[in-house]
């Protein structure tokens, strides 16, 4: 069983903020996969489901960023589950909007709500990387993570959130190569076959079938060609 946890703060007023990107995708998979509703627990809302027979537990803690692991260490002793078990979602500034990162381990790199995971769990766990991009300045970081995603962004954010939760079964085997994959298919759609490359095939065939047809002696065409 994996523990599959969202970061953000609680509340109506910062659920539309870069920040809250991992409540946003867990909302996402609950609802597409048949999750039953979110109930108080282990100081979060928790919705237990499957996706076939892999059991997964969502998590949104609700104890605000900077104490996010007080949640995730209770709900992961209560479960009886290693670090290994849980995977984080969260957002990340280090990557451009819309680019998605599969890590396991590692530092928080200043992440408030990843220094809290860590202080209770070690850092032994999976992170999605959910990029919004940087401010510029170190300074600006505050408040751009807590400000809403803007209008312009909503293509690419409905893109990664739909990505995420049509990779949300492989997050339950653990499996980040196939969860990035079917995040790509989104967020990357392979590209058909281009018009140039059918236009010159047609060309092609047009020519054949003129030369198959002109059936001009090398001296009529000459002839032709000046006339």
């Amino acid at each position: 069983m994996k523990l599959i946890v969202g970061l953000g703060n609680p509340g109506a007023k910062y659920a539309r903020n870069r920040h809250n990107i991992g409540f946003m995708v867990l909302d996402r998979i609950a609802s597409d996969h048949g999750f039953p509703a979110w109930k108080s627990k282990h100081q979060g809302v928790v919705s237990e489901g499957r996706f076939g027979s892999d059991r997964a537990v969502l998590l949104k803690p609700e104890t605000h960023m900077n104490k996010s692991g007080d949640s995730v260490g209770a709900a992961m002793r209560f479960y009886k589950l290693d670090a290994e078990d849980v995977i984080v979602l969260h957002d990340e500034i280090d990557l451009a909007p819309g680019k998605v990162r599969w890590k396991v381990g590692g530092g928080h790199a200043g992440h408030n709500g990843l220094r809290s995971v860590h202080a209770h769990i070690g850092a032994d766990y999976a992170r999605v990387r959910l990029g919004v991009g940087h401010p510029g300045h170190k300074d600006a970081v505050p408040g751009y993570v807590l400000r809403d995603f803007p209008k312009a962004d909503e293509a690419w954010l409905d893109d990664v959130i739909r990505g995420c939760s049509d990779g949300a079964p492989h997050l339950a085997t653990g499996d980040g190569a196939k969860f990035m994959n079917a995040v790509a298919l989104r967020t990357a759609p392979p590209r058909s076959g281009s018009g140039r490359k059918k236009s010159e095939k047609t060309k092609t065939s047009e020519d054949v079938k003129t030369k198959e047809a002109d059936t001009r002696s090398a001296l009529q065409k000459l002839m032709d060609r000046f006339s």
